[in-house]
């Protein structure tokens, strides 16, 4: 059993560095492509919003630079895993493994993108005024919690791709909805009252809310929030196996 476990880990490990690196293979700039994104829509979105808008949130560039981040990790994660299955054939047909750790290692590739963009982007945090304290300690959990959620939407998302290939252009839309209903460009107080329930049980709200906590408010997310996103996540991680469990029998027949 632990040889077992060990070895899929294994297996996890190898296809999250393959993958990574053949993101950015042939790229003269590599990962600082993942840097200058959410640069550049953190500084367009400033323009727009904070100085042709006048929006009232203090420090409105290092507000919508935490939950760019946060999105960018589910969207290009979930994004990528759409493909995931399809461009590993060899994997699905010839090596005997559970086909999960394909979707695993997707988007475990992209936890180690989303943890490098952090980083790298903590010297402009700390330019636009934002002083860190102990805190910001906490984010590791917060992304390790968006990597269970991303994981486990993932699951039915690159399963459903396998059996229909247009559902991409539906997660595309999906994803351009999302954008919008999540609190990125807006404060969440300006969400009607009768609707404040129902925008709460977005986790990608609850997420962007607890990471605008640690650098913005130096306070750490309140347990009922976690609550929350976790409970979600668990819906969704069996929901995930359930699809993925169906459609991965036909998969060979499919790719």
């Amino acid at each position: 059993m632990n040889a077992a476990f060990s070895h899929y880990l294994d297996v996890v490990a190898v296809l999250a560095k393959k993958d990574f690196k053949l993101r950015y293979r042939n790229s003269v700039l590599g990962f600082v492509w993942s840097l200058l994104n959410p640069l550049a829509y953190m500084l367009i979105l400033t323009i727009i919003f904070s100085v042709l808008l006048h929006s009232s949130v203090p420090n409105y560039g290092a507000w919508i630079l935490m939950a760019l981040l946060v999105w960018r990790f589910f969207q290009v994660a979930t994004s990528q895993s759409l493909s995931c299955i399809l461009s590993n054939p060899s994997l699905v047909t010839k090596v005997y493994m559970p086909r999960t750790l394909i979707v695993l290692s997707s988007n475990f590739a992209n936890l180690i993108g989303s943890t490098l963009e952090f980083v790298g982007l903590l010297p402009l945090i700390l330019l636009l005024g934002v002083p860190l304290d102990i805190h910001i300690l906490f984010l590791p959990v917060i992304l390790v919690i968006e990597f269970v959620l991303v994981f486990s939407i993932s699951l039915s998302l690159a399963s459903l791709n396998v059996k229909y290939r247009d559902f991409s252009q539906i997660w595309e839309i999906a994803l351009q909805l999302g954008f919008f209903v999540s609190p990125i460009v807006y404060d969440e107080s300006l969400v009607p009252s009768n609707y404040q329930f129902l925008y709460s049980l977005n986790p990608i709200t609850r997420l962007i809310q607890a990471t605008r906590g640690l650098f913005l408010k130096h306070q750490l997310p309140l347990p009922s929030d976690l609550l929350v996103v976790l409970s979600i996540t668990a819906l969704f991680f069996v929901g995930g196996l359930v699809v993925f469990s169906i459609l991965q029998v036909r998969f060979a027949e499919e790719l």
